[in-house]
């Protein structure tokens, strides 16, 4: 993701590439210090894209509130969820995805926050989990995928060498895949 040019210019057909911190690859946004912010940012704006494409049809009173439901499971929730399975999740992230995730139900309930609606009352008349637990499922999911691969499969390791040889800053250690598995893993009791 990075290297080092010696700080000369580098040219493409008389065209100057420059130094970014974010790409996206494969519909994932990679930042340079590892972090996830910007693919979550990323995430709940295509949850909200797919929610304006479709949104005469979700706040259409006229249309019931079961077809509603089926399109945002289909639709819009794994948009925002798309790659997610590989995220070091903290608190804050899933407070990002929550936030987005109650304004699009409170939306098609035709409810605001003004009416004083429990989040727990609106998920229990549309029958929708909380976007947490379908979350830790993928994780969870691609964690038995990975255990399940084959001895002969390549290695990380070799990576996380690479990775645990650098030097690190000051500061508490960055929030690993690993963790995150291993707390999803301890708050279901598995």
């Amino acid at each position: 993701m990075h290297y080092n040019f010696n700080h000369k210019k580098v040219c493409l057909h008389a065209y100057e590439l420059v130094q970014n911190d974010t790409f996206r690859y494969l519909g994932s946004v990679l930042q340079k210090d590892g972090d996830i912010d910007e693919d979550v940012r990323h995430r709940i704006s295509a949850g909200w894209l797919k929610w304006r494409q479709a949104s005469g049809i979700l706040c259409d009173k006229r249309v019931p509130q079961k077809l509603k439901v089926k399109f945002y499971r289909t639709a819009i929730r794994p948009a925002m969820l798309y790659g997610a399975e590989c995220w070091p999740t903290k608190r804050r992230h899933v407070q990002q995805l929550s936030v987005a995730e109650m304004r699009m139900l409170r939306w098609f309930c035709g409810h605001t926050r003004r009416d004083r609606v429990r989040n727990e009352v609106i998920r229990d008349r549309v029958g929708v989990a909380p976007i947490e637990e379908k979350l830790t499922q993928h994780r969870l999911r691609w964690f038995g995928h990975v255990q399940r691969r084959p001895p002969e499969a390549p290695v990380r390791n070799g990576v996380l060498e690479r990775v645990d040889n650098v030097k690190r800053g000051r500061g508490r250690p960055k929030l690993t895949w690993d963790e995150s598995v291993k707390r999803d893993l301890k708050d279901w009791n598995l």
